[in-house]
């Protein structure tokens, strides 16, 4: 085997793989969206070499599905990411993320007078388009936020 298809992370057997994320994001991915929260194997790959990206990131999550709403959440922080359903060492599905309508529960409002963050607890988020910007509206306050603003307050 030749050093350029040398494999750089194991393959899984069953499980989801998320790939083309930006280099130096799948830590925040794993924290924010809590995929550790599992017992299975999960592997991380940092700043592997992309022809796409330059640099890229990679979780594999061994027995983990996720379902079409919680892949597309990861958009917000990952837009050009593909999560790949596997079965037997096999893709079964490749999925593009699209920008949900709803992102529940896992980001923080960033108004500090919002009820969200009294009973310190994620917040839902609205997702708006505006001249070309996205905007996140907090279900509780109903404030709308440039969605940079929502995820460095997320970090």
């Amino acid at each position: 085997m030749s050093q350029k298809n040398k494999l750089q992370v194991e393959a899984i057997f069953q499980g989801t793989v998320i790939d083309h994320i930006p280099a130096k994001v799948a830590i925040k991915l794993l924290r924010i969206f809590k995929l550790l929260r599992t017992t299975e194997r999960v592997t991380i790959g940092l700043n592997l070499p992309s022809n796409q990206q330059n640099k890229k990131d990679l979780i594999k999550l061994e027995n983990v599905f996720l379902n079409e709403d919680q892949a597309n959440q990861l958009s917000i922080y990952a837009p050009l990411a593909t999560v790949n359903r596997i079965k037997n060492y096999i893709v079964i599905s490749k999925q593009k993320l699209k920008l949900p309508k709803i992102i529940n529960g896992v980001l923080s409002c960033p108004n500090e007078n919002c009820i969200s963050r009294c009973e310190l607890k994620s917040s839902d988020f609205f997702v708006r388009f505006k001249i070309n910007k996205i905007y996140l509206q907090c279900k509780y306050c109903e404030r709308d936020f440039e969605h940079k603003i929502v995820i460095f307050n997320n970090i």
